[in-house]
């Protein structure tokens, strides 16, 4: 299931436009390699977890590897990994030196496994998280309403919490 949470937001390429309604996934988990590693393994009953940890760092590493070698890697239904760079602009080509390079994107390209997500997801409206905190700072208070209005503004430099 995933949650989502509705944001009113004005399209950052044309800032002339109306605020339009967004939904904005909101995570519900985050795991931890070694909780991930247990998944594979409890689904995967012939491999340990010790294995299965032991496969996915060896990948890691050679996934690394063949990116600073150059490579682009495809691992089938995962998908494809490969690099592209960030640089900052040189006035002519004879100027530009590997130290106009200033960073390393690793790029991936899902694999056939993630085709088709809409069609398997299920989609359950949430507060957002500002209205969340809101609730429950007010509900710890003892208050019986809460300004939405004043949880979604952000609190001037001088108020506390900044």
């Amino acid at each position: 299931m995933i949650n989502y949470s509705v944001y009113m937001m004005r399209n950052p390429l044309d800032e002339e436009a109306s605020e339009k309604a967004y939904a904005r996934a909101q995570m519900s988990e985050s795991m931890t390699f070694d909780k991930f590693v247990k998944h594979i393994a409890d689904h995967n009953g012939v491999y340990s977890r010790g294995t299965v940890q032991g496969v996915v760092l060896d990948m890691c590493e050679c996934l690394v590897e063949m990116l600073l070698n150059g490579n682009k890697v495809q691992l089938g239904a995962l998908g494809d990994f490969w690099i592209s760079l960030s640089s900052a602009g040189a006035e002519t080509m004879e100027e530009f030196t590997a130290a106009n390079i200033t960073g390393i994107n690793v790029i991936f390209t899902p694999g056939t496994d993630f085709e088709g997500l809409i069609s398997r997801a299920q989609f359950n409206p949430v507060a957002s998280r500002l209205a969340q905190a809101a609730t429950l700072k007010a509900e710890k208070a003892g208050e019986t309403t809460v300004d939405l209005e004043a949880a979604k503004r952000k609190p001037a430099a001088s108020e506390p919490g900044v």
